[in-house]
């Protein structure tokens, strides 16, 4: 019998809603923790994961006996509920609907875990907004922009 094999990598990024920044540096340590279960109980392998206040980027090894959109949706539904349920913010926290998903080679695989990690140094630099715009097109992924998020606070902005 035929054995199969598979090496995938994915880099996830998705907002919170409304692009609120909701998400604190006191408790986003144990967040991220709480989704590298979900991946890993799921039986992919967490390569990085970077928490901003505003959106996350999770890179993973695929596991392909499970849809990406399953996936995303466990873990935006399971960290909602854990967030709630953990009273970590006053506010309504909501991942808003919609993600990106990029794959990547394995010859990508540092730089892209360099990138995630480096997300506070990079955002001193570049808006999520203009980050994730940037990455859609160099995946050369149409898209029509009033669509991507609901980039409330800089609708017409350039940063």
């Amino acid at each position: 019998m035929a054995n199969t094999y598979t090496q995938l990598y994915i880099h996830f990024v998705f907002a919170v809603k409304n692009r609120d920044a909701l998400i604190k540096k006191e408790w986003k340590t144990d967040l991220e923790k709480y989704i590298t279960g979900i991946i890993q109980n799921h039986k992919h392998k967490l390569l990085a994961i970077g928490t901003m206040p505003d959106h996350i980027h999770i890179f993973i090894g695929y596991n392909v006996n499970q849809l990406i959109p399953d996936l995303v949706e466990n873990i935006k539904t399971s960290s909602n509920e854990w967030i709630k349920t953990k009273r970590l913010t006053k506010f309504k926290f909501e991942w808003q609907k919609g993600y990106g998903a990029f794959s990547h080679s394995r010859s990508q695989l540092n730089t892209v875990v360099k990138y995630i990690l480096s997300q506070e140094q990079h955002h001193k630099k570049k808006s999520f907004r203009l980050e994730y715009l940037e990455m859609l097109r160099k995946n050369d992924i149409e898209f029509k922009e009033e669509y991507v998020f609901d980039f409330i606070d800089d609708r017409n902005s350039n940063n």
